[in-house]
């Protein structure tokens, strides 16, 4: 049986929104290479999405723009999560700390903040 962090969650959903995950120990494979390169470009959306966020801080904006940049932003935000989850399921569990002495749970490694 393969347990969850044998699946990659793909930065894509499935039909009704479901997650949609992906089980391979080949990272170059096909769909391996296209998760990764969808991921790449979600991600620089939301960076380009950050840098034109004048939007709010201008008095004379409308109601409509505000509304487009709110949808934007929510839709880039849902992709980064995906990302981030979908690449901490990947981090190996050496990596971890058991967190159980202080009841926080798993902790990143320091070299994820480098």
């Amino acid at each position: 049986m393969i347990t969850h962090n044998e699946l990659r969650l793909l930065p894509w959903s499935g039909p009704e929104g479901k997650p949609c995950y992906l089980s391979t120990d080949d990272a170059d494979s096909y769909l391996s290479r296209l998760a990764d390169n969808t991921e790449a470009v979600q991600l620089g959306l939301a960076a380009e999405l950050l840098e034109a966020t004048d939007v709010p801080g201008d008095r004379d904006a409308d109601l409509e723009e505000l509304r487009v940049l709110a949808v934007d932003l929510t839709g880039a935000l849902r992709d980064v999560l995906r990302v981030a989850i979908s690449r901490g399921h990947r981090l190996s569990a050496p990596e971890f700390g058991d967190g159980e002495e202080d009841g926080e749970g798993p902790r990143l490694p320091a070299a994820a903040f480098g």
